[in-house]
């Protein structure tokens, strides 16, 4: 922690109704798998909110009858807002890879083996004299994490470096009997799809759904539209 912060105690925001029961099962699922545990005095607690799960698009009118693609809401994700934690926090630097230069690496090889950690960061402990300033309030009450939730600005470095070699990567998954999810972990494949780009011998190449998806959305006709368009197709420019 940097020296020149106080601990900050943020109140529960304001949270509509119908997100109440989606807070309240996230927190008896944590609460069961023995991640989360009450607590009461911590100098630190942060707000809890819920953002929409979207995956897919679908195509729908505006209130000017313009076509404009829109994600789907498949459910509602419950985040911490950790913001006045990680302005306290001293920051870990540890380098996260470039997604273009790891691609280009993996890309041309006979063999690959992928592997997906199953909810990776809960797998990582908290160390116990960190616990309290993982606190967050929710409608419910106040609780911290005994391991690594989502949100923490070294979060993504804390776990990256755990998977810096697959070797080692392994053995400290036996060590530590970190589970992986074994529908998305595939050993010895000669293709695979990795961040919507498909690698193998040939190289690197577009996912075949990515393709679909940006063949069916409408012309654009307004420059919100365009700029809508670019976005969805920006990640061709790494196909090369």
């Amino acid at each position: 922690m940097e020296e020149d912060f106080e601990p900050a105690v943020q109140h529960q925001r304001r949270v509509n109704l119908k997100i109440h029961d989606v807070i309240k099962q996230e927190v008896l699922k944590l609460l069961d798998a023995g991640l989360i545990y009450p607590i009461s005095d911590s100098p630190w607690v942060s707000p809890v909110h819920c953002v929409p799960k979207k995956g897919g698009f679908t195509v729908v009118e505006n209130e000017d009858n313009e076509l404009i693609p829109t994600r789907l809401v498949m459910g509602w994700r419950v985040c911490i807002d950790y913001c006045k934690l990680n302005e306290a926090t001293r920051k870990d630097h540890f380098p996260l890879p470039f997604i273009d230069q790891m691609l280009e690496r993996l890309a041309e090889n006979k063999y690959y083996c992928f592997l997906d950690g199953f909810s990776g960061y809960v797998q990582i402990p908290v160390n116990p004299k960190g616990h309290e300033k993982t606190t967050f309030i929710c409608p419910y009450r106040t609780f911290a994490y005994r391991r690594m939730p989502f949100g923490l600005c070294n979060a993504p470095g804390t776990f990256q470096s755990c998977l810096s070699h697959l070797e080692r990567m392994l053995k400290r998954c036996e060590d530590t009997n970190l589970c992986l999810n074994w529908e998305k972990s595939h050993f010895m494949v000669k293709e695979g799809i990795v961040l919507g780009h498909k690698i193998s011998k040939q190289g690197i190449e577009v996912d075949k759904a990515k393709v679909d998806v940006i063949t069916k959305l409408p012309n654009p006709t307004t420059v919100k539209g365009i700029r809508s368009s670019l976005g969805h197709a920006g990640f061709l420019s790494k196909i090369h």
